[in-house]
């Protein structure tokens, strides 16, 4: 599985890409066909300025989340694990 990190209008220290690789890099546990993620990491001008978007590549599929939060860690997280859900219903989708 292929992680591309992108960040938008900064950039990202290394604590934070190591944050975001280690996070994402357990999504593959749900659904090994997964191909590819994007990650997309931007500020905006909103109180929770940091924003998160993460799409997921499956076979016949892209699952989008975004999130935003006062640290980007907070916004990987809540994307994260709101995937997982969708990837569950994915699969399970795909398989019934």
């Amino acid at each position: 599985m292929e992680i591309r990190l992108q960040s938008l209008k900064f950039n990202a220290d290394q604590k934070l890409i190591a944050h975001v690789e280690k996070k994402v890099g357990k999504l593959e546990k749900f659904d090994e066909t997964i191909t590819g993620v994007d990650v997309v990491l931007s500020l905006m001008e909103k109180p929770e300025n940091k924003n998160v978007q993460l799409q997921v590549h499956v076979p016949g599929d892209t699952l989008v989340v975004e999130k935003a939060a006062k640290t980007f860690e907070e916004a990987v997280n809540e994307c994260v694990d709101v995937m997982r859900e969708n990837i569950v219903r994915s699969k399970e989708k795909r398989y019934a």
